[in-house]
Parts: C-alpha cells; sequence; structure tokens
C-alpha cells in the first residue's frame, strides 16, 4: 500500500468545528425574530442520580408497552431510511463513509425522537395517544425553535461527515477503496487504518459531547414549557453540567444502543428508538423542576 502523508487531523478537525461554530452563530442571528423578548426565569435543573436514570429507562420501557404497535409502526421509517443510506454509500463508492453515517444517527437521534417525546407528554396527562399524536409537536407553539434546534443538529450532523471524511483522506485515502475486502484489511492491518478508527473516535466523541450538552432535554422543555430557544439549550447544558456523571453514562447508553440497533441492517432502531425517546422524556421530568 503507498504510503501516505498524514495531515494533523486534530488541527483540520478543529477548523470543521469552527466552521459549525459560525453555523450555529448564524442560526442564532436567524432564530432570534421568533423569540419571546420578555423575561423568562429559567428553570430549576435537579441533581440525579443512577437510580433516577434507571428509573426513567423503566418508565421509557412501559411506555413502549403501553403503546406497543404504534411506535413500532412509527419508527420503521428508520431502518428503512438507514438502508437507503446505506445502499447509496456503497453504489456510489462511498464506503469509507458507511459507519459515519450510522454513527452520526446520535447526533440527530434527539430530533428524530420529538414524536415519541409527545406521546409520552400526553400519557403522563392521562391521555390515551395514538401514533397522530406523534405530529403534535407541528401545530406546537414552538414548532419555530424545534425545527431551529432540529436544523443545528443537522448542521453538526453534516460538520461530521465533513470531518469524518477529512480523516480518512488524511490516512486510507484519498482515492476510494478497491473493494469491500480491500478496505477491511486497510482498515484492520494498517498503521493509517488505526489511526483513522483512533481520531474518528476522539472527533466523534467531541460531535457526541456537544450535542448531549444543547439537546439531552432542549426539545422535551421545549414542548412542555413556554420558553425560548436559548432557555432550553441553556437549561439542557445545565444539566449535563450539574449532572455529569450521570449524564455521560446516559449519553454512552444512547450511542452504544443507536451503534448495536445499526448492524442488523438498521432493523433495531424500531426498538431501540422508542426506548430511548420515551426514556428521554421521563429523564427530562426527574432533571428538570
Amino acid at each position: 500500500m503507498t504510503q501516505q502523508t498524514i495531515r494533523n487531523p486534530v488541527e483540520w478537525t478543529w477548523e470543521r468545528l469552527g466552521d459549525a461554530a459560525a453555523g450555529v452563530a448564524s442560526v442564532g442571528r436567524a432564530i432570534g425574530h421568533m423569540e419571546d423578548l420578555r423575561a423568562h426565569e429559567a428553570p430549576v435543573v435537579r441533581r440525579i442520580g443512577v437510580a433516577d436514570l434507571g428509573a426513567a429507562i423503566a418508565a421509557g420501557f412501559r411506555d413502549v408497552g403501553a403503546f406497543r404497535t404504534d411506535v413500532f409502526a412509527l419508527c420503521i421509517i428508520y431502518p428503512i431510511l438507514g438502508c437507503v443510506l446505506a445502499r447509496a454509500a456503497v453504489n456510489l463508492n462511498m464506503l469509507p463513509m458507511l459507519f459515519p453515517l450510522a454513527s452520526g444517527f446520535v447526533l440527530v437521534g434527539p430530533v428524530a425522537a420529538i414524536g415519541l417525546l409527545e406521546m409520552s407528554r400526553q400519557r403522563e396527562r392521562g391521555a390515551r395517544p395514538s401514533w397522530r399524536e406523534a405530529f403534535g409537536p407541528l401545530r406546537s407553539p414552538a414548532i419555530a425553535a424545534i425545527a431551529a434546534l432540529g436544523f443545528l443538529l443537522t448542521i453538526l450532523y453534516f460538520a461530521w461527515l465533513y470531518a469524518a471524511q477529512g480523516i480518512y483522506d488524511a490516512t486510507l485515502g484519498p482515492q476510494p477503496p478497491a473493494s469491500v475486502a480491500r478496505f477491511a484489511a486497510d482498515v484492520a492491518g494498517t498503521h493509517a487504518g488505526w489511526t483513522m478508527i483512533a481520531v474518528g473516535c476522539a472527533v466523534g466523541a467531541v460531535f457526541a459531547a456537544v450535542v448531549l450538552a444543547i439537546a439531552a432535554i432542549s426539545f422535551p422543555l421545549l414542548l412542555d414549557r413556554d420558553v425560548p430557544l436559548h432557555t432550553a439549550i441553556g437549561t439542557s447544558m445545565r444539566a449535563v453540567a450539574h449532572n455529569p456523571g450521570v449524564m455521560a453514562l446516559w449519553g454512552l447508553i444512547v450511542a452504544g444502543s443507536l451503534l448495536v440497533a445499526t448492524l442488523p441492517a438498521f432493523v433495531g432502531l424500531i426498538v431501540v428508538m422508542p426506548v430511548l425517546g420515551h426514556s428521554t422524556w421521563h429523564l427530562y421530568r426527574r432533571l428538570v423542576a
């Protein structure tokens, strides 16, 4: 294999994160006119323990059991979309991007679960919601803020893909692999391949940590209360800062579950997404007074 000159991936990724930060700033300016200029009291954030996290996940499972076919029918779109993306990646000589495409679902997972959050919210209020209520956020007064935050997460997702492509180009690339077998051999059997894995995982962890901080409970808070977007994001960041260990564990559970769910042709997302989505609502209720 031809020896590649490896550009400093950390420096390159820092530049890409700078680009993403500029995009975040532009989103903030664009949504400024949508926010109520009234003073909003910041929600109170509680300190929680691992037992609270376990209780939230257990409540998420109970919601899945209560909704059953509704949530599974609603979530069948996720494996279909995943398989379409995977097929496109292989057909378009984008094999090195297959794992970043799948793992990057962690970054947009919060917005993908918005309908599940609404179903849990309605059930908590004593209603018996069906899959139709999952589209309730489209009628929410907070839809502009929800859409803006979803757009922000989408920017971060594409920034991650851009960074992943740069890491591949700097290690095993820039030419596409000759075959799946050749690519697997290069990844597992060369120094450049292991460098790509190590740097890619480190950079991916940075992106995941950013999303965890800004969106861990932002969407349920926007659905539940009349707060502007910056308050929702700030509250999410405070929740993570006040409970770093528990929220880091939650982030690992989410990332690990989604990664495992993508392995069997993305079919596992039909089960994993409902559990994580409903659990997020109950975690929010324990975190915010």
